[in-house]
């Protein structure tokens, strides 16, 4: 059995894979939370992405034998990156993209990752990373309307705002949600022009926002576990 473990800045979420199979997975842990459930269940191998907590660090804190992976610009990849700087490129934005070619071989996929920032990337049907774009969140954007200005509330997303408000509340909930939708939808539009076939692959923590209004788009919240199963794998495959 392989664990895979994407690790954010206060929670973690563990996924549980019998070889490519996605068992279970378990979100909101912290990271004495996370080690406890990990201990509970002792995997063969682990694969452990984070944002601020090095290897070193959660080997030390497991205490197990047991081999453990993870994800640096060095680590063997199934997905070729066309990226200039691909040094920056985000932890998430590798996995999405691993995960999208392993579930959609042979086909042109955007991932629309819904997280702190949103970004759509193209991996093509040669299993290669094309890179894409990056855009303020659903938070960052209601927080920076409230930072930013003397007046303005800080509100919170609503599923399917009417288009025009009728308070200043409502206003700001259209003017965050329903922009971004159609962000979304021009930018898959424009990418469309490049591949008509495109699949188009919803995921992140505000995705479920959208999902009723996306019909185009495929939901698959597991999406950055999947990815680095995938690459777990992949890396196990070559020793």
């Amino acid at each position: 059995m392989n664990v895979v473990i994407d690790s954010g800045n206060t929670y973690s979420k563990i996924g549980w894979f019998q070889e490519e199979k996605l068992i279970r997975y378990t979100k909101g842990l912290n990271f004495e939370e996370m080690i406890r459930t990990v201990r509970s269940n002792v995997p063969d191998n682990i694969f452990y992405s984070s944002v601020n907590r090095s290897v070193e660090e959660f080997r030390e804190a497991l205490g197990l034998q047991v081999r453990i992976y993870n994800l640096s610009p060095e680590t063997p990849l199934p997905i070729v990156k066309n990226y200039d700087t691909p040094h920056t490129l985000g932890a998430d934005r590798i996995a999405a993209s691993a995960g999208a070619g392993f579930l959609y071989p042979h086909e042109d996929v955007v991932v629309v990752d819904m997280g702190t920032c949103i970004t759509y990337d193209l991996i093509d049907r040669t299993g290669t990373f094309q890179g894409g774009l990056i855009s303020p969140g659903v938070k960052m954007r209601f927080e920076a309307m409230h930072t930013f200005t003397k007046r303005l509330p800080l509100v919170q997303p609503e599923h399917n705002p009417e288009l025009i408000g009728k308070s200043t509340v409502s206003s700001l909930q259209s003017g965050v949600m329903n922009g971004i939708l159609a962000e979304m939808n021009g930018i898959i539009e424009r990418y469309r022009h490049k591949s008509p076939s495109l699949r188009v692959v919803l995921c992140g923590g505000d995705a479920a926002f959208f999902e009723s209004s996306m019909k185009q788009a495929i939901f698959v919240p597991e999406l950055v576990l999947i990815g680095l199963n995938r690459i777990l794998t992949y890396n196990v495959s070559l020793q």
